[in-house]
């Protein structure tokens, strides 16, 4: 893998950026504060915009390393202000591998957007940072999150019986992947 850091992708309609210690408004009010936006997630809603602007901190100081990749998702239309988020929450150098998990605001629900997000972070890690496998999992309760990884080209793998835990206890763990030769052929 050719690790490349945070750097900034775009879309169509939307810009995937760096986030910023200003953000933190933004990010508490739309989606970090939502109990239904982090139902189905493994940290807790935040509970004031200062956890939020803690986050941020964390965040901003690891992007100095280059096999740290955390953005901000913009929609164009709307200026710098982030709707959601998109990361890598686990790699394996050794098998070339990414794990993606993301969250967007639920105003933004049902729009593309976060298929958008994901179709372009693959992308990158395929054809920029050379990786061999990109995948993400969900919470089968979880359907729509499932529906926009197979919009993106992953193939479901399984799902991992009481293998997870996110804000509604333990949980199942649905697998979705693509690899380089599915992206590529």
């Amino acid at each position: 893998m050719q690790h490349k850091g945070t750097e900034k992708l775009q879309t169509e309609r939307l810009i995937l950026r760096r986030f910023t210690i200003r953000d933190a408004a933004a990010m508490f009010r739309n989606w970090a504060n939502d109990d239904q936006v982090t139902k189905y997630l493994m940290w807790p809603s935040h509970k004031s915009p200062e956890v939020s602007r803690e986050v941020l901190e964390d965040w901003i100081f690891h992007y100095g390393e280059k096999d740290f990749y955390q953005w901000a998702i913009t929609v164009k239309e709307n200026g710098e202000e982030p709707i959601g988020s998109i990361s890598v929450v686990s790699k394996d150098d050794s098998i070339e591998m990414v794990h993606i998990g993301y969250c967007i605001g639920k105003r933004w629900w049902h729009q593309g957007v976060t298929s958008e997000a994901l179709k372009e972070v693959i992308r990158f890690f395929m054809e920029e940072v050379k990786v061999n496998r990109v995948e993400t999992r969900h919470d089968p309760r979880n359907v729509n999150s499932g529906k926009v990884m197979k919009k993106c080209g992953m193939v479901y793998e399984g799902t991992r019986r009481q293998a997870d835990r996110n804000n509604q206890g333990i949980c199942d763990a649905s697998g979705y992947a693509i690899l380089a030769e599915d992206y590529f052929g």
